[in-house]
């Protein structure tokens, strides 16, 4: 190994180690805690709208909703800070903690929590935009995203190809929750035990119901791009919108909701206890 080399390698396992920092392992369960809260909050507003009141169903309103009490511009910073240590733990996570595995298996890794962490970063972007006072519609956003789409000859199938993406992400949540396999990311110490029960329980609807409602949100892409009407794509609140004006869909909705409450409530367990 050269001394070039050598010094690269010496940075990267500072940098792992650095990683490794019970601080950062500290703001990651925090970044999770909120990401929970956020969905318990989504399910609540989900519930609501199946009886008739007004609320925007997505991470957009339930920041809204954070953001209306009077230590709203602490939380807001707060929530910013927990989920850059939510991002950053799972940019490790893709990289400097995978050096020492097989090829496939980083490149899957790289993949997956390389995707999360611009998730949870995008999070951490809006807590931000609320925090200094510039608030958007992420329904707006949706179309107006779709509709630039729509005047590109690919975007059609750009559209399609991202619809089909969410409902097979939809798809993972329910093949997880239906064969519990969530069970590895759970407290161990709770397993055969009543209270492992429950939370197995709360994993096993909440992964469903999570895993329709982003079926449905994907389904509303392929929609908007087969009628060339980018406003059918709304993202999350606008599916469960549309449910409201079906014969069942209030009720599908609450199921809805109830299953977003219950992830909440199982990924703030998972925060608190899960392997990390």
């Amino acid at each position: 190994m050269s001394d070039g080399e050598s010094t690269l390698s010496q940075a990267a396992d500072a940098v792992e180690e650095a990683s490794n920092h019970k601080v950062l392992d500290v703001m990651a369960r925090l970044g999770f805690a909120v990401m929970a809260l956020l969905h318990v909050i989504v399910g609540a507003i989900a519930v609501a709208i199946a009886f008739g009141q007004p609320g925007q169903a997505d991470a957009t309103g339930a920041i809204e909703q954070l953001a209306a009490n009077p230590w709203g511009p602490a939380v807001m910073w707060a929530c910013v800070a927990a989920c850059t240590g939510l991002s950053l733990w799972q940019a490790s996570e893709a990289t400097l903690r995978m050096r020492g595995e097989p090829r496939k298996e980083r490149v899957a890794k790289l993949v997956s929590s390389g995707f999360l962490a611009i998730a949870y970063g995008s999070v951490g972007l809006s807590f931000a935009g609320f925090a200094v006072g510039l608030r958007g519609d992420s329904g707006d956003s949706t179309r107006d995203f779709s509709a630039a789409l729509m005047g590109h000859p690919l975007g059609p199938w750009v559209l399609v190809a991202l619809g089909l993406t969410i409902i097979g992400i939809g798809v993972y949540f329910v093949v997880k929750g239906v064969t519990r396999g969530f069970k590895k990311e759970e407290l161990f110490h709770f397993n055969g035990t009543r209270r492992g029960r429950i939370v197995d329980s709360l994993g096993v609807v909440g992964h469903i119901a999570k895993g329709i409602a982003l079926g449905l949100t994907g389904l509303l892409f392929i929609i908007a791009a087969a009628k060339h009407s980018p406003e059918e794509s709304t993202g999350l609140d606008g599916s469960l919108q549309a449910l409201r004006d079906h014969p069942f869909g209030p009720y599908l909705l609450v199921a809805i909701g109830a299953g977003f409450i219950a992830y909440g409530i199982f990924a703030l367990i998972r925060a608190r206890f899960g392997h990390m």
